[in-house]
């Protein structure tokens, strides 16, 4: 079981990294041509009702995380009614979170231009507010067969299909901003290969798993289990709304400040577009351990589930220092090249949004094994004073430091679950450690990745050509080798270190013996 679990994360990784990186080179072209041939309004735009949406996704009150977590023990059993029984359950309830959110984004079409503030764009802004509207819908309805996948840790196969869609659908879409400069059609596209995408997802499922093709004769689902599961949708529910307000409010209050509005929200998009898929990218590497975290939970030695649990967060903080880095020391001439320096926003508000990233990227490590052990209901609370204290101090900021004032609310916000949520639920519940091991552990980390940062940025402030391309490449070249051998030589006398390189050892040992 342990080389099937081990084979399968290395899978979801791989694949979920190729499909990040075809989607943010893919991504990027298609932005580059976006705001050229259509302009910041519309990208604008663009971002601001990604936000809404996401604000009406709170609707799905987290019952896809409950029916995954579900699902772990039946399909390790093989028991196939029950895990009818639950995707039927699952079909049922997305179907009837799609109306919700449909009749939800009906009642407050009128309030969209209120939002959305004085435009100069032809089209019907609440006709556009609708396709985007459609395009959520439609996917609620045709995404429930995609968690036999996921519990079954071949997350791989849905990154496959996600991945060449996403080719498709950028090739089309880039051909309707050149040829046709038409963003109706562009939200039209959208909506069709999001369709064909789960279309083709569900297929692939009927065919692997042929017993959930027919759920016509599957069972009702258990009071008990329904129970329970409800019981994780309640605490979830805090989640979701918690998650919204500290992520995805951003472009909201960016809109409705004075000073900033809908440009400013298409200004920050292109910084929140690098960012998010870089966050994405490497985020996906840990978030494709979660079937093999729920798997490994069910084992009883502790002790090895808190080394594990140090690993995967030497791995995270790793990752995230040099994505952090690299995004300070490269994004500017990259967007200089890709859009033009009349796009770039301050140095002040970059620093900023780097410290966002590492705090939002260590989170992984926490929220997989959070995730994984079914911590929904617990720490339901959290998320409400997260969400208050975010909104209040990203009032606050945003009137004495801009921008930056809006990001600055969320840092302040996302500590609470680093003081408080993840050592108490996570880390003493679930791995039975103590609050002492969990603060030293991240304080080590952070002050490592902060040194790391602080030499590589000064090292780069040396490095000034007047070549932009050049720069890019010289900042890139610095970026790739200095931070990771700086983390090397201080990983090296952690233990976790010891973890990978046994593995690799015993990966090595394997193939001699299968040669």
């Amino acid at each position: 079981m342990t080389n099937t679990r081990t084979i399968n994360s290395i899978k979801n990784s791989l694949t979920s990294t190729m499909v990040y990186i075809i989607n943010i080179l893919m991504g990027f072209i298609s932005q580059a041509i976006f705001i050229r041939m259509l302009g910041a309004e519309y990208n604008g735009i663009k971002g601001l009702f990604t936000n809404i949406l996401s604000m009406l996704n709170i609707a799905e009150l987290g019952f896809g995380s409950a029916i995954v977590y579900h699902l772990y023990k039946p399909m390790s059993e093989k028991n196939t009614q029950q895990i009818k029984t639950l995707v039927k359950y699952y079909r049922n309830v997305y179907h009837l979170i799609a109306g919700i959110i449909f009749i939800i984004g009906i009642i407050i079409l009128p309030i969209i231009p209120i939002i959305v503030g004085e435009i100069s764009v032809p089209e019907n802004i609440n006709f556009l507010f609708l396709l985007y509207l459609l395009s959520t819908v439609f996917s609620y309805l045709l995404a429930y067969k995609r968690s036999v996948l996921y519990a079954d840790q071949k997350n791989y196969i849905t990154n496959i299909v996600s991945g060449m869609f996403a080719i498709f659908k950028n090739f089309i879409q880039i051909a309707i901003i050149i040829f046709i400069q038409n963003f109706t059609l562009y939200l039209l596209s959208q909506i069709v290969f999001a369709l064909l995408e789960n279309i083709i997802i569900n297929m692939i499922v009927n065919r692997q798993y042929p017993y959930v093709k027919d759920l016509s004769d599957s069972k009702d689902i258990s009071k008990n289990l329904k129970k329970d599961i409800f019981t994780k949708v309640k605490g979830l529910l805090f989640h979701k709304i918690g998650g919204f307000v500290v992520l995805g409010t951003d472009n909201i209050i960016i809109s409705m400040a004075d000073g900033l509005g809908v440009v400013a929200v298409g200004m920050y998009a292109n910084y929140n577009m690098i960012i998010g898929q870089v966050k994405n990218l490497f985020g996906s590497v840990i978030n494709s351990l979660m079937a093999s975290v729920g798997n490994l939970l069910i084992e009883k030695d502790k002790s090895k589930v808190r080394l594990i649990y140090k690993s995967i967060l030497l791995m995270d903080s790793w990752i995230f220092c040099f994505c952090a880095i690299s995004i300070y020391c490269m994004i500017e001439p990259f967007i200089e090249i890709w859009i033009g320096k009349e796009y770039l926003l301050s140095k002040f508000v970059l620093i900023v949004l780097v410290v966002n990233l590492y705090i939002q990227g260590v989170r992984f490590t926490t929220l997989t094994f959070k995730e994984a052990a079914g911590i929904f209901y617990e720490d339901r609370f959290v998320p409400l004073v997260e969400s208050i204290v975010n909104i209040a101090f990203s009032l606050i900021f945003v009137r004495f430091f801009g921008l930056a004032g809006v990001f600055m609310g969320t840092i302040t916000s996302t500590m609470l679950v680093f003081l408080y949520s993840y050592p108490k639920y996570v880390y003493k519940l679930v791995l039975e450690g103590t609050y002492l091991e969990y603060f030293k552990l991240h304080i080590k980390h952070g002050l490592l990745t902060l040194i790391i940062c602080l030499i590589t940025g000064y090292i780069s402030s040396f490095i000034l050509v007047s070549n932009i391309w050049l720069q890019l490449i010289l900042n890139g070249i610095l970026c790739l080798f200095l931070p990771n051998f700086l983390y090397f030589l201080f990983a090296t006398r952690m233990p976790e270190f010891d973890f990978y390189k046994e593995k690799i050892e015993n990966m090595m040992k394997n193939r001699k013996k299968d040669k």
